[in-house]
């Protein structure tokens, strides 16, 4: 099965309480999930990073095999597609961690997306910091 998924990780302040957020869709637009999770304290970039692994979790338990993955983050999919390299320590393991959980996927691709074009996933990384999460 095809899947699309959208992510965003949110920080108020950074470090600050952090949310994430992710929709999946099938390809038609159809919605087979979304999240909007609290993180607690942590910073964008770690935001970011658990955003995409709560949603690589998702999409495998759906058992999407094909995956397009679209964030507004530039830096994480940079490091993702190996433009740029992952340097800070607190951003390795999860870097791994998705390495680890690309593992489930037949194919999977990065893209960045403008934040106008994410309104979903970051509206739902706002809303898990304002009410402590919601699942659907």
């Amino acid at each position: 099965m095809q899947g699309i998924v959208f992510t965003d990780g949110a920080s108020r302040g950074n470090p600050g309480a952090a949310g994430i957020g992710f929709v999946i869709t099938a390809p038609d637009g159809t919605v087979l999930a979304e999240e909007g999770h609290f993180l607690g304290q942590a910073t964008n970039n770690v935001a970011e990073y658990t955003a995409l692994i709560r949603a690589l979790e998702r999409a495998a338990e759906l058992g999407c095999r094909d995956i397009t993955v679209y964030a507004d983050s530039e830096l994480m999919i940079k490091q993702l597609n190996g433009e740029y390299r992952v340097r800070n320590d607190g951003l390795i393991p999860l870097f791994q961690e998705v390495q680890r959980l690309k593992r489930n996927f037949s194919k999977i691709t990065f893209g960045y997306v403008p934040r106008e074009r994410n309104k979903r996933a970051d509206q739902l990384a706002n809303m898990g910091i304002d009410t402590g999460g919601i699942e659907r």
